[in-house]
């Protein structure tokens, strides 16, 4: 549950601040970084706790 949870911050953080080089493969430049912000990190802590401890179908 530990890993999901870091799992689903570190997409978050990525999908609102990255432009380029999500995996950090390379040392991390200014040049990755958006220059307008997509999205609010304000909410997604909260949606990623509930989409951490929702309960799944074991069966799928």
């Amino acid at each position: 549950m530990d890993a999901y949870w870091r799992a689903l911050n570190y997409l978050s953080v990525g999908q609102i601040y990255l432009l380029d080089n999500p995996l950090l493969k390379q040392p991390l430049e200014l040049s990755h970084i958006k220059r307008r912000l997509l999205g609010y990190w304000g909410t997604t802590p909260g949606l990623n706790f509930i989409y951490t401890h929702e309960p799944r179908d074991q069966a799928a």
